[in-house]
């Protein structure tokens, strides 16, 4: 089994004027893994199901925002993190939230 790199906000990297990582930066991730944490590393995941995740971990409305705007449909972990990352870059909250894999 291989180790997933986590993303963090460098702080020797310069961030966009006004961003800094927010109390829950990488808390997506955290998601994330818990979801295929559930149904495997092959596993699919409906946009329910991410909801439903989301609600039971109390996520701030910024990030509930970010899984609202998913597509419905049924996702594999690479689809659902691709999916993600170009809601967060589309709003502009990499280094506010951070990125998945």
């Amino acid at each position: 089994m291989t180790h997933m790199k986590r993303y963090a906000y460098n702080h020797h990297e310069p961030a966009p004027a006004g961003s800094s990582p927010a109390p829950d930066f990488g808390e997506l991730q955290e998601l994330v893994d818990a979801l295929y944490r559930e149904v495997g590393p092959s596993g699919s995941v409906s946009r329910m199901d991410v909801i439903m995740r989301a609600e039971i971990d109390d996520l701030s409305d910024d990030l509930r925002e970010i899984i609202d705007l998913l597509p419905s449909g049924s996702y594999k972990r690479l689809r659902l993190c691709d999916q993600l990352n170009s809601i967060i870059t589309a709003h502009g909250w990499g280094y506010v939230y951070g990125t998945v894999e």
